[in-house]
């Protein structure tokens, strides 16, 4: 059995990196979970967008799982100890064609409570299949936001119209948050999506500044509260540091 001194040597070297769909996440990372996670014994913790994120409007969507996935294995092989995640938006999800992320078509008609995992379980088999039997599949863990981002701000309706500035706001969020038993069930089409709900209210909505600035106020703790999906990957990455797994190294650049 491992001595209580070789536990707190492997807090000390554990790191993370996350994949990001764009600079709200980013942003959210650095900002926010990073510094919460480093309480959790990490001494490094990342994000790293998808390829050139910040032309995603110009590209007409995020990366196809093809391209994607070079990254992510990219990484898990050029550090063997460092636990990968993902954090992109279930909504935003290529479904079918070249670009198709695995799982995505066949969660759609699924109901809420099995879309996130059969999108993260198509995702960790392909990697999985990739990497072979020796890989350690608890190094990948994939998190995809149930619908978006801006689902997750829904969980103090009074906190987010306060961090963006617009308190008056606070109960109209509120009307939309009450129609859902969970802010991350606030659903996913082109009209009704979380983002495209605030873009209503909010003329001017800049998604990476007042995103994280609503996240700044509304706090972790707020979030693991209302969205268990949520809580269920940040209880994930609060256990890492106590992995075996985790060893010395350095996150590539």
């Amino acid at each position: 059995m491992n001595s209580a001194a070789d536990r707190e040597q492997r807090k000390r070297m554990a790191r993370v990196l996350i994949h990001v769909e764009g600079e709200t996440e980013e942003t959210f990372v650095k900002n926010v979970l990073a510094p919460y996670l480093y309480g959790y014994g990490y001494t490094q913790v990342s994000a790293r967008l998808l390829g050139n994120a910040r032309q995603r409007d110009r590209r007409g969507g995020i990366r196809g799982w093809d391209s994607v996935r070079v990254d992510i294995l990219n990484h898990l092989k050029e550090d063997s100890a460092c636990l990968v995640t993902t954090m992109v938006d279930y909504y935003a999800l290529p479904q079918t064609g070249v670009k198709a992320w695995p799982g995505r078509e066949a969660a759609g008609p699924l109901p809420f409570s099995d879309k996130a995992r059969t999108v993260g379980d198509a995702l960790l088999a392909n990697i999985r299949n990739e990497l072979g039997s020796d890989f350690d599949s608890k190094r990948f863990v994939p998190y995809v936001m149930m619908h978006e981002f801006e689902g997750l701000l829904f969980s103090h309706c009074d906190r987010f119209a306060q961090g963006i500035g617009r308190p008056d706001l606070t109960p109209d969020f509120q009307k939309i948050r009450d129609k859902f038993r969970t802010p991350e069930e606030i659903n996913d089409s082109l009209v009704t999506a979380p983002s495209k709900r605030v873009e209503d209210l909010v003329q001017g909505y800049e998604k990476p500044l007042y995103g994280n600035l609503a996240m700044l106020e509304i706090g972790l703790d707020a979030i693991r509260a209302e969205c268990p999906h949520f809580r269920q990957w940040l209880e994930r990455l609060e256990a890492w540091p106590d992995k075996e797994t985790a060893c010395p190294g350095k996150l590539p650049n």
